[in-house]
């Protein structure tokens, strides 16, 4: 085991920060301080009690900056939990701070942010990850695999994929951030960016982008892969789930054909923040040139014109505009 690093959490209320929380404490680390607006986090007592927490930056600022004169102490890690468009400061807020960055997806909302980023790296000589934990599934290694040992002996092969990906959100969701395309950047960035950069990851860089769908509960479009077509659909709308996956109960679908044949993987996520964890720790995290390629799509995305049913559309499109 390493020895133990001291982290903070910008974000701690949100429905993603428990998963950090259990991968710092799973690896045997120590989270020593915590800020969000919101201040009924009961989950910090079953995790780490004794973190100092805040509710206003300007505090958490002050720990953080006096904390390391304390007795040489150090904030190693800072945790990013926090909506979309915050990202891009509270990374530049880590880096300043001497701290290494671990952020949830999508990293930012443009790529220029990338480009900025870069810049505060080299400067500070430290770096920000991005959880990208699809690329830490073991079913989609298998693929991955599978897919370049078949491209090794047909190099030109073009697969075709649809994505469909619906997970049923309330009314809350469309007054929260969320709902709000300047703050989450939209559907394609709140749900899709983590499928797009696996899709890319292993079917290479995109070379075509279309949007045939882009309203507020719903996005639809087609993109081209170096060797790869994709039709892809996103919703958070509940009545597009199919019948069938909606009589047994469940508000959520999920589905990845290749060349027509289902890709399994609906099992293997409950430990994945963990292993992302464990992965930043030993030196081999995903950084900003890795989240590049899927903050570009859902970046184009957003200043697409939708084509409605047009070319190679989603067949859950008629769904919507049917």
């Amino acid at each position: 085991m390493q020895n133990k690093k001291n982290f903070a959490l910008i974000g701690a209320s949100g429905y993603i920060a428990p998963r950090h929380m259990k991968a710092i404490k799973e690896t045997g680390n120590e989270l020593v301080a915590a800020l969000d607006p919101y201040d009924g986090i009961g989950i910090m007592d079953s995790n780490f009690p004794n973190a100092s927490f805040f509710t206003e930056f300007e505090r958490f600022d002050r720990f953080v900056d006096k904390w390391h004169r304390d007795g040489n102490k150090k904030i190693e890690y800072i945790a990013i939990t926090t909506p979309n468009y915050l990202h891009d400061s509270h990374i530049r807020f880590a880096l300043k701070s001497g701290a290494y960055g671990i952020c949830e997806k999508p990293l930012v909302l443009n790529p220029h942010n990338i480009d900025q980023l870069k810049l505060i790296e080299q400067e500070t000589g430290k770096k920000v990850y991005n959880i990208l934990q699809l690329r830490l599934h073991e079913s989609i290694i298998a693929l991955k695999e599978k897919i370049s040992k078949e491209l090794e002996q047909n190099p030109n092969k073009i697969y075709d994929i649809d994505l469909t990906y619906l997970t049923s959100r309330g009314k809350w969701y469309f007054v929260s951030w969320k709902g709000d395309e300047s703050k989450s950047g939209g559907i394609a960035s709140n749900i899709g960016v983590h499928f797009f950069d696996m899709l890319s990851w292993i079917f290479g860089p995109i070379e075509e982008n279309i949007v045939h769908i882009k309203n507020p509960d719903a996005n639809a479009g087609f993109m081209k892969l170096k060797n790869a077509n994709v039709r892809w659909f996103l919703s958070v709308n509940y009545n597009y789930i199919p019948e069938d996956i909606k009589a047994t109960g469940k508000t959520t679908f999920r589905s990845i054909t290749v060349d027509g044949e289902e890709f399994e993987f609906s099992e293997g996520f409950t430990n994945l923040h963990t292993r992302s964890y464990e992965h930043i720790l030993s030196g081999k995290g995903f950084g900003l040139d890795e989240a590049r390629n899927s903050i570009n799509i859902v970046s184009e995305i957003r200043k697409l014109t939708p084509l409605g049913l047009e070319g190679e559309y989603h067949p859950f499109c008629k769904k919507v505009l049917g």
